[in-house]
């Protein structure tokens, strides 16, 4: 495998590496301190222990990761589900293409429902803006992660492109192990879910067909994800209001940690994870295209439809829709008590953002717009 492909910028790691990182990984202070932060009162000693004995990542995984999760699900959600699992099968690799609502758990979630469930666990695609520091990139390949080159100059995005194209490729058509992808580059802040045409453009690029047969052989599958509350959004909010303030506004690195940090231990309420039928099954049967482009278009729009429609809407989606549309068109979906608990939920959020003059409506009215766009959406999708 070394020898015929060259992706060892991005890949996960191989297995015979793992001891080695491993080691490096408890050597490492800053992954320490990342431990103590998301386990409070963990044994390190005892953690490094158990740690050290895995000797590749699918125990690794499956002993350590994933009981992280679910205890993780048990104290930060209201329960954690998926449905659509008849739609795939153990036996074939997939690329699992979502909405992106949070950095970390998102695909970790999705991949906990997985093997729970008796599927292999899928490897994830991770932009490198987010590995602050390189031992988070050992943790995260180890963790069955590939690399997603950002911030590239115009000259090298082709050549970029191309082999995360090939290794998509190489992932799914010769390891047969499934990927999990977002629909676009880093989270819609609104959650105005929307697949980028230039994510199918680069998922074209390394099979060798033509558009419509180099995507059938990755099995696209769109997932559904939906978070009852975003622990987030507050942050997300903060920078919309960062980047009406100030022209030149651009993000740190640590602001995309603390969301990070956020993400993790904040209160999610319910998360639902709806696996979709693969894309195949209706693009199988479209007449020839001949403008490109436009078949483009047509698939993007496809993904976005499977996504939008099965969408989990709870309460607190629909009371948002009626403040921000100024109404009552939803008021049989939701109890006086739900609307005022989700009304208080919204001010306290806008209150914890830390700006020197924020402005508490313009927050709000964000806020409102995240919990409304899943259902406005939905209501679209499920109209055509």
């Amino acid at each position: 495998m070394k020898q015929l492909y060259d992706f060892d910028e991005i890949r996960p790691l191989y297995d015979e590496e793992v001891p080695e990182i491993i080691q490096s990984l408890l050597r490492e202070p800053g992954f320490k301190h990342a431990v103590e932060f998301a386990i409070p009162g963990v044994d390190y000693r005892l953690f490094s222990e158990q740690m050290s004995k895995y000797t590749n990542k699918h125990d690794f995984q499956s002993d350590l990761v994933v009981p992280f999760l679910l205890d993780l699900a048990a104290n930060t959600t209201d329960g954690l589900s998926i449905s659509g699992l008849d739609n795939i099968s153990k036996n074939e690799s997939y690329t699992f293409m979502s909405n992106h609502r949070d950095i970390v758990l998102d695909a970790s979630f999705l991949n906990t429902m997985l093997i729970t469930n008796g599927f292999d666990t899928s490897e994830v695609a991770i932009g490198d803006n987010l590995l602050i520091f390189p031992w988070i990139s050992n943790l995260v390949r180890l963790n069955k992660s590939f690399i997603v080159k950002r911030d590239v100059t115009v000259r090298q995005m082709l050549d970029i492109s191309k082999r995360l194209s090939n290794y998509i490729n190489f992932a799914i058509k010769i390891k047969h192990q499934s990927v999990w992808i977002a629909q676009r580059q880093g989270r819609a802040k609104n959650s105005d879910d929307r697949t980028q045409d230039s994510l199918l453009k680069m998922l074209n690029l390394g099979g060798g067909h033509d558009l419509r047969t180099n995507l059938e052989d990755l099995r696209i599958v769109p997932v559904a994800i939906s978070y009852e509350y975003d622990p987030c959004d507050y942050l997300k909010a903060k920078e919309f209001q960062q980047r009406r303030d100030k022209d030149d506004y651009k993000k740190e690195a640590h602001e995309d940690l603390l969301s990070m940090e956020t993400g993790l231990l904040g209160n999610k309420g319910r998360v639902h994870f709806q696996i979709s039928k693969p894309l195949n099954d209706e693009l199988e049967t479209w007449p020839a295209i001949e403008d490109k482009a436009e078949e483009l278009t047509m698939i993007s729009q496809l993904i976005d439809k499977r996504i939008h429609s099965a969408y989990r809407i709870y309460p607190g989606n629909y009371v948002a829709y009626d403040m921000l549309n100024k109404c009552r068109t939803f008021a049989d979906k939701y109890t006086r008590k739900e609307e005022e608990r989700f009304a208080e939920y919204l001010q306290k959020q806008a209150e914890k953002v830390n700006l020197p003059h924020p402005d508490i409506p313009f927050l709000k009215e964000k806020m409102l717009e995240m919990y409304a766009n899943p259902l406005k959406n939905q209501l679209e999708a499920l109209r055509q």
